[in-house]
């Protein structure tokens, strides 16, 4: 598996309400994506940083997703681009539903 983790810097006056109002409108959208195991939204009030941890099944399918008409989405929405790091993901805890996971 591959985590993606994907980082927006906020313009200034860009309020923390209009970026938790943008991650509600996208979630249900997230949620039926099939090759995303899960994602994580995330939120630096005082740094003006926002963005997401995604977990997906394989590299291919966050460039599929998070291709040229992503970038463009995130920039309309929130007036930057996002700026995305990879990472293999060789062993996942999961103590929600208390299993190890060995990818």
């Amino acid at each position: 598996m591959i985590t993606e983790i994907v980082i927006i810097k906020l313009p200034p006056g860009f309020t923390p309400e209009q970026v938790i109002a943008n991650f509600e409108k996208t979630a249900v959208t997230w949620g039926e994506n099939p090759d995303l195991v899960r994602k994580y939204y995330l939120l630096d009030r005082e740094k003006g940083i926002a963005g997401g941890v995604y977990l997906w099944k394989e590299k291919a399918h966050a460039e599929k997703w998070h291709g040229a008409e992503f970038r463009k989405r995130v920039k309309e929405l929130y007036g930057a681009e996002p700026e995305s790091q990879f990472f293999e993901t060789p062993v996942i805890v999961d103590n929600v539903v208390g299993e190890i996971v060995k990818a």
